[in-house]
């Protein structure tokens, strides 16, 4: 990993991020329908299924991150949510998801952020998640700590499942959250409580700085989880998936060390990462 100065990627990232969640914020204020009511369909667009939505700022979030990566870094390979995909020449590759959390930001729901994540030969090393309603920046680069708005953070040190506050999210397709509705409903009865946020990107920073214990999730993308993975792992949580891996489209799970065990082997027992 040597030739790639981290500090630049993340300043790159950082800022990125940061002037994204403004573009949408402005955005947002200038929709129909922007008043607490929700977006209007004629707003919106479909993916996956009818509740996977994408608006014109998912877009042009998308489109601002690109063309500053381009501007910055030519030779870079990246992979956007809403299809950007690039080969590059340089090792590194970054992944950006411009809205992580669009329902909330439908709904004008404030548990929505963007992200920035890069990745060098393949490892995780820079991740920025903006969370815009907060005016607040999480970011981390491998081996110099998690922060928030500069200032360091740190997961909890949680080793109990009893008195843990778990996160976690549900896929779009209704097999999928029909599958992991049954697992939370044998995840519940073990923890203090549950929280859903809506957006993995905050759920991952809020390990990172403490705000919850744990959290897991079947079927991410790579952009869902880049940038989070690794600020929450270099605010000292245990990131990977249920087999000794780690966190992929399979599952997510990350928690202090103690408790990652302790989360793994319940959600081991229900064929957690198994299901739909």
């Amino acid at each position: 990993m040597t030739g790639v100065d981290l500090d630049a990627l993340l300043h790159l990232a950082s800022g990125l991020a940061v002037e994204a969640g403004e573009l949408i914020e402005e955005m947002r204020a200038s929709l129909e329908g922007s008043t607490g009511q929700g977006l209007t369909g004629g707003d919106l667009e479909t993916k996956s299924s009818v509740v996977d939505v994408v608006t014109p700022a998912d877009k042009a979030a998308e489109k601002l991150i690109i063309d500053g990566l381009e501007s910055a870094r030519p030779d870079d390979a990246i992979l956007g949510e809403e299809g950007s995909d690039r080969l590059g020449t340089t090792g590194v590759r970054w992944l950006v998801d411009p809205i992580d959390g669009t329902t909330n930001y439908v709904y004008d729901l404030p548990a929505y952020t963007v992200s920035v994540g890069a990745e060098l030969d393949g490892v995780m090393v820079v991740g920025a998640v903006y969370e815009p309603k907060g005016n607040t920046l999480y970011a981390a680069r491998l081996g110099g700590g998690a922060t928030r708005n500069g200032q360091p953070i740190r997961c909890t040190g949680k080793a109990d499942l009893e008195t843990a506050l778990i996160a976690t999210g549900f896929g779009y397709l209704a097999d999928r959250r029909q599958g992991q509705a049954e697992v939370l409903l044998e995840v519940i009865p073990a923890v203090r409580d549950i929280r859903r946020f809506g957006s993995a990107a905050l759920d991952l920073c809020l390990v990172a700085a403490g705000q919850v214990d744990g959290y897991f999730e079947r079927g991410l993308n790579p952009w869902d989880l880049a940038a989070g993975a690794i600020i929450a792992s270099e605010a000292g949580a245990s990131v990977g998936d249920l087999r000794g891996g780690p966190p992929s489209p399979d599952y997510t799970l990350a928690a202090p060390p103690p408790l990652f065990e302790l989360l793994r082997d319940l959600l081991v027992g229900l064929d957690a990462d198994q299901r739909p």
